[in-house]
């Protein structure tokens, strides 16, 4: 079985993957639209993707991926600690005070922002695809004064020297990834909840639309954990609804919930039903 994730290797999605799939081929992704679209197009098995991070919130262009490009079911989620730990070249490990520029995914330098204005204030930060993509390039650059913020296992992977570990703002730092595939999967990790996330177009010029809706879901009992808006990309002022509810016990009252939605002018459907693994360690 062929496992897509956001790459290069050693990168934190890598590392969900690696847990959940011990076994499997592992096929690195420049992207998490390459990951999606590798699934997408049958060339792989399961695609694992970043959804949401515990500093940074959603991984939006995996919402949106999910919501206007894939038909691929989520079937499985994997919540991940995340510890950020600021790598340098071994030659610049005494001088790391002093690197020029600090390279990272995105939501790693944000969930590293406390530390970097401590720090590394006024330092140039660059963006790159994942944080292994990083610490791959200060390892193939080593006359660059330049660190990256990744994983341990980066580190270890690229050759290079942890100079700050625990670089994150918050110690209980967790990223949530969903895993899409057309076929059930096996993962020896335990079971917690049950989830299922649906997408929701609220219906036109209805007052209250999004109250009605939600009560679909409120007097059958049903809990939602979370609920998130973004741009539906057709107009200003329009948006798509992004909601999981525990389900557990629930499939037909969940079924139903999207039935009333429909009759009410609304369009409704799941994203995936599927269960929750929560890793211990990075």
């Amino acid at each position: 079985m062929k496992i897509a994730y956001l790459g290069p290797a050693a990168s934190f999605t890598h590392a969900a993957a690696a847990k959940a799939f011990p076994n499997e081929e592992m096929i690195a992704k420049s992207t998490i639209p390459d990951c999606i679209m590798s699934i997408e197009k049958e060339e792989v098995d399961v695609a694992v993707v970043p959804i949401e991070n515990t500093i940074e919130g959603s991984v939006n262009i995996t919402l949106d991926y999910l919501f206007h490009f894939s038909s691929v079911p989520v079937v499985a989620e994997i919540v991940l600690p995340i510890a950020q730990h600021l790598m340098v070249h071994p030659a610049h490990a005494a001088s790391w005070r002093s690197v020029q520029k600090v390279m990272s995914h995105p939501q790693a330098l944000a969930q590293c922002h406390t530390f970097l204005q401590a720090e590394l204030y006024g330092v140039e930060r660059e963006v790159t695809p994942s944080t292994a993509y990083a610490a791959k390039w200060v390892s193939n650059n080593p006359t660059e004064l330049v660190a990256a913020i990744a994983p341990r296992m980066a580190a270890d992977e690229y050759g290079l020297e942890i100079v700050k570990e625990d670089a994150q703002d918050l110690e209980l730092n967790q990223t949530r990834f969903f895993v899409l595939s057309r076929q059930p999967v096996s993962i020896l990790l335990p079971k917690e909840e049950e989830k299922t996330s649906i997408s929701v177009i609220l219906p036109n010029n209805m007052p209250g639309a999004l109250h009605k809706v939600l009560s679909t879901f409120a007097w059958r009992d049903i809990d939602l954990s979370k609920i998130e808006s973004r741009p539906l990309k057709t107009s200003l002022g329009e948006y798509f609804f992004l909601i999981d509810v525990l389900s557990e016990g629930k499939e037909t009252l969940v079924t139903n919930a999207l039935d009333e939605i429909t009759l009410l002018g609304g369009t409704a459907s799941k994203l995936g039903t599927y269960h929750v693994h929560r890793l211990q360690t990075t």
